[in-house]
């Protein structure tokens, strides 16, 4: 028997040694405690959980029930739920849950109790009331607790407490400064959530925060009254006005912004933040004239996120020297990320700077720099230096112990029982735990392959590519591009003229091959289909018995993902970028998009608006170029898989207007 065939006895051994409680009456009562937790049930909570008394998963129905009366429990309670599960994941759930309670109780004595045993650490507010802690105890400079709270509360996309109480004793204590806040502010208005820039004022004024929700709902009725220049606060205000009017009409706001009063009294930098504000908006829509906005503005003031924008505008008009300015402005830690490094690279390369011979060296520094089989940008970069994509060597085969060790640990055992189960969820969250938070650092290279490992002989096909992907070092291609169900995926596409890569690269970003995986706005199975856009896609191949239940069916789900693929290609004139994007974004918005100039098909995705679409995009293209080089065993290149993006040729099929 090779090496090969002892692990998969063993592991074949240990999955048929399923213990006797799997097809018990707990199991019945785990489901029944799910239930009446998602109902607020607390006493029913209360009364069935101790039925679940050694079983596997009672650390999760303990975390249920505690949870569902918290905010009513004595503390000791909490305490001997925290120790009787210590160690797992749902005892650290809950001392979250606990110090976050603690925290709007204002509860220091015991919050500072249990922070130190609190092991994952990464919830936002969590961390800033520890930092407002460790600033009045003295155990942090309080600058440097400063500094972190703003990056922390900038960065918390909703109305949270934690770090708006952070930043308040901050401003009190005269280490944060009013301007944090009205930064704050306009970062609200600007992603479309006033409810955050209102509290962010509210903590510095009340009639301020009044104001401003009526600058919320009318900020062109605000800016257009003449007696605006003698209210409190009118810099700040008109600026958040102006921002929270280019969200909707960003030439309207740049009219405002080129009035002779406004120029004269808001500063530099404020004139500098909202014309930042403007140009994204503009680029957002694929106007011209965004970087005429962005000119109007100075770099160094704007937010990094104006940055991008301007530098995707740059790159959507080929003006290089744009690119390379809004590059060289943004943090340095955003500089280091591989698009801009690609970027940044080729922005070199045409504009030869210092001079011809100095900037292809400085380019291919950069190129070397990202280059790998990882990514988008990492590809593109490989094949900038002339190489092209491969499947990466194999790491070392993990030993009979390592998977063994795998297959023993209590986390994942607990993750894979709840899977099985159907408590997906529940059971992803504690596997990310288990493989991320559980130790500081999270687990090994090898601890990662061994746990993957066993998610794939499980056929927990999300599991196993997400936690190869956390690998540092070793990369187990087969493990982070499976092929699950290859028979029926290479069949049906090249029964239909696809190419397998193509269908496997969007497979795997759509649903990571879970079968059963329904999204938010109701996409279901494998290629995530819609219900209308399976209907039609039935009708169209002759399923003329299709029922919307068959979708999850792992055959049929293929077959008629594939034909809409199929359908999306030949509409878009046979152009991958176009399809992927058609495909996550509707054909109606794929079409809009391509209007413009011809771009090379990179600068046409990383000028998609939508931020989700530009991701999916990049990651299906990518994901296509690894699957291919897996399925031939032969090198591929991305960039023959991009081609240029522009307008519908004059000689193009007639447009397919059913297309859903």
């Amino acid at each position: 028997m090779s090496f090969k065939q002892g692990v998969t006895a063993i592991m074949a051994a240990l999955v048929l040694a399923v213990p006797a409680w799997a097809q018990s009456t707990a199991d019945s009562t785990l489901l029944e405690m799910r239930e009446a937790f998602r109902r607020g049930q607390s006493a029913q909570l209360t009364q069935l959980l101790p039925r679940m008394h050694g079983h596997r998963l009672e650390p999760m129905a303990a975390y249920w029930e505690m949870r569902a009366r918290l905010e009513t429990a004595r503390p000791d309670e909490i305490r001997a739920m925290l120790d009787r599960h210590a160690g797992t994941y749902w005892e650290d759930r809950l001392r979250n849950d606990w110090l976050l309670q603690l925290g709007k109780a204002r509860d220091w004595a015991r919050f500072e109790t249990e922070r130190p045993l609190y092991r994952m650490n990464d919830d936002r507010q969590v961390r800033c009331y520890g930092l407002m802690l460790d600033a009045a105890a003295r155990r942090l400079p309080a600058e440097d607790a400063a500094r972190e709270v703003r990056q922390l509360w900038h960065a918390q996309p909703e109305v949270e407490d934690g770090c708006a109480t952070a930043a308040r004793a901050l401003l009190d204590s005269g280490h944060l400064g009013k301007e944090v806040f009205w930064q704050r502010a306009r970062l609200g208005m600007d992603a479309g959530k006033p409810a955050v820039a209102i509290q962010a004022v509210r903590l510095l004024n009340e009639d301020w925060a009044h104001q401003l929700e009526i600058i919320a709902r009318d900020p062109g009725k605000f800016l257009d009254e003449k007696l605006i220049a003698v209210r409190p606060r009118t810099k700040e205000m008109v600026t958040l006005a102006v921002i929270r009017l280019a969200s909707s009409d960003p030439e309207t706001a740049a009219r405002h912004m080129d009035r002779t009063r406004w120029k004269a009294q808001l500063t530099q930098e404020e004139r500098s933040w909202v014309w930042g504000v403007i140009g994204r908006r503009a680029a957002q829509k694929l106007q011209a004239d965004a970087l005429t906005h962005f000119a109007n503005g100075q770099d160094r003031f704007m937010h990094p996120e104006h940055l991008a924008w301007k530098a995707r505008a740059g790159l959507r008009a080929s003006a290089w020297g744009h690119v390379r300015e809004a590059i060289a402005a943004m943090p340095d830690a955003m500089q280091q990320q591989p698009v801009w490094v690609y970027w940044r690279a080729r922005a070199t390369e045409v504009l030869k700077e210092p001079d011809p011979i100095a900037a292809v060296a400085r380019a291919r520094q950069l190129y070397e720099s990202i280059a790998s089989t990882r990514g988008f940008y990492e590809q593109l970069a490989l094949e900038a230096l002339g190489r092209q994509v491969l499947v990466p060597p194999a790491p070392p085969p993990l030993t009979a112990e390592e998977v063994l060790a795998a297959r023993s640990n209590p986390g994942l055992l607990r993750a894979l029982d709840a899977m099985r189960l159907g408590l997906r969820s529940e059971g992803t969250r504690e596997w990310n735990y288990t493989v991320g938070l559980h130790t500081p650092g999270g687990m090994n290279d090898r601890e990662l392959l061994a746990a993957a490992a066993v998610a794939c002989q499980q056929e927990i096909w999300d599991r196993c590519i997400n936690t190869s992907k956390r690998t540092r070092e070793a990369h187990d291609q087969a493990q982070r591009f499976p092929m699950p169900h290859r028979d029926a995926v290479v069949r049906r596409s090249r029964e239909i003229g696809l190419d397998p890569a193509y269908v496997y690269g969007l497979i795997r970003q759509e649903s990571r091959f879970v079968s059963d995986a329904r999204s938010g706005v109701g996409a279901s199975g494998l290629m995530q289909v819609m219900p209308a856009t399976a209907r039609w896609t039935a009708r169209k191949i002759g399923l003329t018995d299709f029922q919307p239940q068959q979708i999850t069916d792992r055959e049929t789900n293929i077959q008629i993902g594939t034909a809409y693929l199929k359908f999306a290609l030949d509409d878009f004139e046979g152009s991958l970028p176009l399809a992927a994007a058609a495909y996550n974004a509707g054909p109606g918005r794929s079409r809009a998009w391509r209007n413009g100039p011809v771009l090379p098909a990179e600068v046409w995705i990383e000028n998609i608006p939508f931020e989700e679409t530009r991701d999916y995009v990049k990651r299906v293209l990518s994901n296509t170029t690894n699957y291919a080089a897996v399925l031939t065993g032969q090198p591929q290149s991305l960039r023959s898989r991009l081609g240029t993006v522009g307008p519908r040729a004059t000689t193009a099929a007639a447009i397919n207007t059913e297309l859903p």
